[in-house]
């Protein structure tokens, strides 16, 4: 696994009334601060990807439909320096992804529905100064490829 990537079991509760699913609590060992909360949302098989921070950390939950989520440590002086990791996300097999600064990511829709996913960043996004470096999905140096 990529250093500083850490992925929280997720468990729902049910009930005749419906389902409970905590995502993140603050005494949480994956927690470390709180910027926001915001959802995206990727339709049947598009590809949101790649890019990364440098100032905070990510935490992704699927919360509707089913997306494969992919990392790339592209950090230098980090001993995964290079490695992938890829994760299913959905609500059949809940988990929580913390991200860290440094690492690209991106997810694919892989459910025939519209996916959904839950984002809680460390920071607020800045609108006037985007800690946001992006790369296109297919024409990069990741070695990864999204067509599978």
């Amino acid at each position: 696994m990529i250093k500083g990537v850490i992925t929280k079991e997720l468990i729902i509760h049910n009930d005749e009334r419906g389902r409970l699913m905590e995502i993140l609590r603050c005494d949480d060992k994956i927690f470390k601060k709180f910027g926001q909360v915001y959802i995206t949302t990727a339709f049947p098989s598009i590809v949101k990807a790649w890019h990364y921070h440098k100032k905070q950390d990510d935490h992704f939950c699927c919360i509707k439909g089913k997306v494969r989520l992919a990392l790339y440590d592209a950090r230098k002086n980090s001993s995964t320096f290079g490695s992938i990791d890829e994760f299913i996300l959905s609500m059949e097999e809940p988990k929580l992804i913390r991200i860290p600064k440094g690492v690209y990511h991106g997810f694919k829709c892989i459910s025939t529905e519209e996916a959904i996913v839950l984002n809680i960043p460390t920071l607020p996004y800045n609108r006037k100064d985007p800690d946001e470096y992006r790369v296109d999905p297919y024409n990069n140096s990741i070695p990864y490829d999204w067509r599978k």
